[in-house]
Formats: structure tokens, sequence, C-alpha cells
């Protein structure tokens, strides 16, 4: 498939394996966070992969940019698990640089 070709994709879905493990060490208390983070990791994959498929640029665009926002959700709840006790801050920080990275190449998409 097309969206397997995007290294972006190849990434988000990396990442997406490694949170899924990080987040299910997480403490029970701390379920309805895991639970966010996976959606928003799904939709980072998800739409990065529906908006390859898309021949409209406009189309193309909004979904590689709910991939984005997407990735930003995900940043944010990294933020949350670190605050509150569940990453420790150097997990977190190799995270979000990898994001940063996923949203640059989502960002060259759409331009």
């Amino acid at each position: 498939m097309l969206h397997e070709k995007l290294e972006c994709y190849r990434r988000a879905v990396k990442l997406a394996e490694e949170l899924s493990k990080e987040g299910a060490r997480w403490p029970r208390g701390l379920g309805y966070l895991y639970d966010q983070l996976r959606r928003a990791i799904a939709s980072v994959v998800l739409n990065t992969a529906e908006g390859n498929a898309r021949r409209s640029v406009t189309e193309r665009r909004r979904f590689f940019e709910i991939a984005r926002a997407s990735a930003v959700e995900v940043s944010a709840c990294i933020d949350l698990a670190t605050s509150f006790g569940a990453m420790p801050p150097l997990a977190a920080n190799s995270v979000k640089a990898r994001l940063t990275e996923i949203s640059k190449m989502l960002w060259a998409l759409i331009r």
C-alpha cells in the first residue's frame, strides 16, 4: 500500500507499538490517560494513511493536519504521564523528540 512507503507512517507505527508497551506499565489509576494516548497515536497512524490515499490536495492536507494535531495530543499525554510520575522524564523527552520528527514529516506533506 502507498502509505506504507511513508517514513512518517512507519515511524508512527513503531512509536505506537512502543507507547503501547510503556503505557501498559502505568498505574491502574491512569488507565484513562493510557486509553487517550492509544487513541491519539492511532489517530496519527490512521489519518496519515488515509490522507496519503486521497487524491485531492485539500483532502490530503486535512488528514495530514489531523494527524499532526493528534501528535500534539500524544505529546500532551506524555507530559501528563511524566507529571503524574508514570513516565521518566528521559523517556518522555525521547518520545517527544520522535513526535517532533514525525510532525515535521507530516508538515512537509501538507505543504
